[in-house]
Formats: structure tokens, sequence, C-alpha cells
């Protein structure tokens, strides 16, 4: 299901050309975090195979975005194993190739979308079969969910695998003004502006797609939250949304650094 990313995109840049210094502090630590979500998304079950991908900009640059390479699982991951790609395909730093739907998506994302600094794609379990079913994906019943209230999409027009940069653009339109994108037929792509942000509804999005499902396998009818009550409710949970998150990614992180410390090498 997944596809390399041939040439000329994915070529590195020759040693000592046009290299930006990633070296730095905050590089490293964004390598880190990001490497820190790959390892927990793959303990939750929230990844399919070599497949799914998780983007971040480099701090202090625009046009130059951390991705996974092409071929591990995200159990595999460490800092030291995610790339550094510019958005023409190039690998800037790092060894491997990005998969070749992670370029399309990511870069288009990244590049047209100037607020998504992260951008996290997954067929996780539970969100994916809402993507699946008819209607809107999400129903505002219960409180987890609540924290995604006026914040999704809905990208209802499937068109094969992204494997060129128009349909990386058609993604990138379907956003909108939104955090969570529904891809019909496909996953989710989650947004964010940090690494935390983006992990923090991540895990709060599968969870509440869960107990939709587990609500909707009762047959019963599932009834929404009022919507006034459901805007209200959220914006609350946004209010306190960059702390919590912040909080999660490094709770996250303590467990990790006790259990699996080489995530971070």
């Amino acid at each position: 299901m997944a596809h390399a990313l041939g040439a000329p995109a994915g070529e590195r840049l020759p040693d000592g050309l046009n290299q930006p210094d990633l070296a730095g502090p905050e590089v490293r630590r964004a390598k880190e975090d990001l490497a820190a979500c790959f390892r927990m998304a793959a303990r939750y079950g929230l990844e399919e195979g070599i497949c799914n991908h998780f983007s971040a900009m480099v701090p202090g640059y625009d046009d130059l975005f951390i991705v996974n390479p092409y071929g591990y699982a995200f159990a595999e991951l460490t800092a030291s194993k995610l790339l550094v790609c510019d958005f023409h395909g190039n690998v800037v730093a790092g060894g491997g190739q990005p998969e070749a739907t992670a370029f399309y998506i990511h870069a288009r994302l990244h590049a047209r979308i100037p607020r998504a600094r992260v951008a996290f794609h997954t067929h996780m379990p539970y969100a994916t079969a809402l993507s699946m079913t008819e209607g809107d994906p999400l129903i505002f019943a219960g409180q987890t969910a609540l924290k995604f209230y006026g914040r999704t999409a809905f990208d209802r027009n499937y068109n094969g695998l992204a494997l060129d940069s128009a349909e990386g653009d058609r993604i990138a339109d379907s956003v909108g003004e939104a955090d969570i994108v529904f891809m019909k037929n496909h996953g989710v792509m989650v947004l964010g502006p940090t690494i935390a942000e983006a992990w923090d509804d991540l895990y709060y999005l599968e969870r509440a797609a869960e107990v939709q499902v587990l609500a909707l396998s009762t047959g019963r009818p599932v009834l929404p939250v009022a919507p006034a009550i459901a805007e209200a409710a959220s914006r609350q949970m946004r209010e306190g949304d960059p702390e919590s998150a912040r909080l999660h990614l490094a709770a996250v992180r303590r467990r990790l650094d006790r259990e699996e410390p080489d995530y971070a090498d």
C-alpha cells in the first residue's frame, strides 16, 4: 500500500550545498517530541503498517519539514531516523526517503496552510471507520467529542492514492479553517500549531470516535449535545488546550524515558 518517493523527488542535496544548520537544540527537541508521538501512537494501535505519517515544520523554517522515512513502523522510529525535507522532494538531512503519499500530502499542506506547523495522518481504526459511514463522521454527543466542535472538515471526494502534487493540493483545499479533516474512505488528518497540540488532538479524536462507535453499536439513538452547550463546552476546552497538550506530551515522554528510552536516540 505504501510507495517510495521516486526520483527526482527524494534525492539528497550534496553535502555542503545550501544545507541549513539543523543540529540546534530546538530542532533536536522537535525530533524527539515527534519520535515520542510515533512510539506512543504505535502503543495505542493508531498506525497502519508502514503507511501512516507525521510531519512537523522545522523550528525556525517555513520551507523545511520533519517526516518519517519510508519503510519503518512507528514503533521502530527514533529521533535520528527522522528526515528533513524541503517542499521540492529533496531530503536535506537524514537517511532514506519519505513515503510518496507522505511527501505529496504533507509538503502541500505545509506549503499552502502556514498555520499547519504540524500534520498527523493516520488510518486509526475508530476515526477511520466513521469516515466510511454515511453522514458527518462525528456526532457531538460525548464530552470528549466536544473538544472538536466547530473544528472539523470532511473531504468527501476520495480520489485514490496521493501520488502527485495535484492530489495534495486538492486535500489542502478541503481543509478550510479546520484542524481535523476526516478523509472519506481513507483516514484522518490532524493539523496543529505544535507537536504537543497535534498529539493531544490525535489521541482524543480516536477516543471520541471509539465511544461513538460503542454507543452506535447499542442500536439505541445517539443524542447530540445541544449546539449552544456544545459550543460553550468547546470554548472552555480550547482555552486550556495548549497547556494541557504540553503536559500530555511531557507525560508521554516521561513514560517512554522509563520504558523505551531509545526513542530519543
